[in-house]
C-alpha cells in the first residue's frame, strides 16, 4: 500500500515538471522583426593619393549599419530566414566619374552584408601618365536587395517581400603633382662585351606638372651583364614637354653574349607641393656589341734554322669597337729566341689591319715543321681603361736552308770543306818549306 502511494506521487510531480518545462520553453517561441533595414556606407582604405603614370590597388570597406528597431517574441510566430537589417547579394561597382582614373576591375560581388558588420573589396585603377593633378571623385554604386517585411499566413507559412535597392556614394581621389618621365632617345657609345663604354638617354617630362631638383638615377635589371659605373645624372628643373640628356659610364661583363640587354632608369624630384617623389622605373634596352677580337691574316712566316730574320704579321681588329694604343708582344720559346718581340700597332678601327714586325732567332737545330708562337695585344678602350686580349696565335714556318746556305748547314760538306782547307794549307806550308831549302 504503501509502495504504491510512492509510486503515485512520483508520477504526479513528473507530470508536473514536465508541464512547466513546456509551457516556459523559449524553443517554441518565434521571433518577429517589425522594423529595420540595410544603412550601407563605403570607404577608402589606406591612402587616396595616387601618382599619374602607376596601376594601384584601390582598398574599399562596405558598412552595414543597419539595426532591427522593434523585435516581438512570441509562441505562435514563424521565424523569418532573413533579417530586414541584411543586405543581400551585394554588388559593388567603381566608377572613373570626373577622375582620369581607368578602372580595370569589372563589379565585384562580396555576398550578403549583416548589420553591424563590414565586407572588403578591392579594385584595380590606373592613373594614366598625362593625368592632371587635382581632386577628383570616383562614385561607387551597390546594388543589393533587403527583406521589407515577412507576412504570416496561420501558423506554419510567411509570405516574404524583398526590395532592390541602388546607393551611390562619391569618394575622395587625389591625383598627385608628378612629372611623367619619358626615355626618348637611347645612344650607346663603344659598349662591347669585357669593355666599357657610355650611354646616353634623352629623357621627356610627357606629363603636365614640373619636377624640380630633378635626378636621374641608373640601375642595373636583375642579373644583366651591363653594370653602370656611374648611376646619378643631376637634371635640374623639368617642366612639362621639356628634354633632358644624361650620360652614363657603365661596363660589361666579359662573357655577355651580342645582343640588346636591359637596364633601368627612373627620375627623382620634388613635386609643386615640395614632396619628393621618384618615377616609376622604366627598362630601357642597351646593345652590346661583340667582344674585342683579333685575327692574323697574314700568311705564315718561313724562317731558316741557325738564323736570326725579321717577320712581319698582320693582325686586324675584328671587334665591334675601336682600340687605341694597341701594342702586341709575341712570346719566343725553344727554339726561338728573340731581343724584338714588342711591336706597336696604334689605334685600329673595327675592320682595320695593323702590321707588327718582330726579330726572330731560330736554333740551328730546329726542326723544319710549323710551330705557333703566343703572342696577346695590349690596349685601352674608348674609357682610358687597360685591357690584354686574348693568346693569338703566329703561326711560323721552318724551312731547311737552300742554296749556299744549305750547303753550309751540312756536316758532310763542312767536314769536305775543313779537309780541303787544312790540306790546302799543309800544301802551301810544304811548298814554302821547300823554297826555303833550296
Amino acid at each position: 500500500m504503501k509502495l504504491t502511494q510512492l509510486t503515485n506521487a512520483f508520477l504526479i510531480v513528473g507530470i508536473a515538471l514536465l508541464t512547466v518545462s513546456i509551457l516556459t520553453s523559449p524553443v517554441l517561441a518565434g521571433t518577429k522583426y517589425m522594423s529595420g533595414s540595410p544603412d550601407l556606407s563605403v570607404t577608402i582604405v589606406g591612402n587616396n593619393e595616387f601618382a599619374p603614370g602607376t596601376t594601384v590597388p584601390l582598398q574599399l570597406q562596405v558598412q552595414n549599419s543597419g539595426l532591427n528597431e522593434i523585435k516581438f517574441v512570441q509562441t505562435d510566430i514563424v521565424d523569418t530566414d532573413d533579417n530586414p537589417s541584411t543586405a543581400k547579394m551585394v554588388s559593388v561597382s567603381l566608377l572613373p566619374g570626373d577622375s582620369p582614373a581607368l578602372i580595370k576591375s569589372d563589379p565585384q560581388m562580396i555576398g550578403d552584408v549583416k548589420g553591424s558588420s563590414s565586407v572588403p573589396v578591392n579594385f584595380a585603377i590606373l592613373v594614366p601618365d598625362n593625368a592632371k593633378a587635382g581632386k577628383y571623385s570616383l562614385p561607387v554604386e551597390l546594388n543589393y536587395t533587403y527583406l521589407q517585411n515577412a507576412e504570416q499566413q496561420g501558423t506554419d507559412s510567411i509570405t516574404y517581400r524583398y526590395v532592390q535597392k541602388k546607393v551611390t556614394f562619391d569618394l575622395p581621389f587625389v591625383v598627385q603633382s608628378a612629372i611623367t618621365m619619358q626615355v626618348s632617345d637611347v645612344k650607346a657609345e663603344n659598349i662591347n662585351s669585357g669593355g666599357s663604354g657610355y650611354l646616353t638617354l634623352t629623357l621627356k617630362n610627357v606629363g603636365t606638372d614640373t619636377g624640380t631638383n630633378a635626378v636621374a638615377n641608373l640601375s642595373r635589371s636583375g642579373n644583366s651583364p651591363i653594370v653602370p659605373v656611374s648611376n646619378s645624372v643631376f637634371l635640374g628643373t623639368l617642366a612639362p614637354n621639356t628634354t633632358a640628356t644624361a650620360k652614363y659610364k657603365i661596363s660589361v661583363s666579359k662573357d655577355a653574349e651580342p645582343q640588346d640587354y636591359p637596364v633601368e632608369v627612373s627620375v627623382m624630384y620634388d613635386n609643386a607641393d615640395g614632396e619628393t617623389q621618384v618615377t616609376p622605373s622604366q627598362k630601357v634596352g642597351v646593345s652590346v656589341g661583340s667582344d674585342v677580337d683579333f685575327t692574323i691574316t697574314s700568311q705564315s712566316p718561313e724562317l731558316n734554322p741557325d738564323k736570326k730574320s725579321y717577320v712581319e704579321v698582320t693582325y686586324r681588329n675584328d671587334g665591334s669597337v675601336p682600340v687605341y694604343g694597341a701594342e702586341v708582344r709575341i712570346s719566343a720559346v725553344d727554339p726561338f729566341t728573340s731581343a724584338d718581340d714588342l711591336a706597336y700597332l696604334g689605334d685600329m678601327k673595327p675592320g682595320e689591319s695593323k702590321v707588327a714586325r718582330f726579330g726572330l732567332t731560330l736554333d740551328a737545330t730546329a726542326d723544319t715543321k710549323m710551330y705557333g708562337l703566343d703572342s696577346e695585344i695590349k690596349y685601352r678602350d674608348a674609357l682610358d681603361d687597360s685591357h690584354v686580349s686574348d693568346t693569338i696565335k703566329v703561326p711560323i714556318k721552318v724551312v731547311p736552308n737552300a742554296g749556299l746556305a744549305a750547303l753550309m748547314s751540312n756536316p758532310v760538306v763542312i767536314g769536305l770543306i775543313m779537309i780541303i782547307i787544312l790540306g790546302g794549307a799543309y800544301y802551301l806550308y810544304e811548298y814554302r818549306r821547300k823554297q826555303q831549302n833550296r
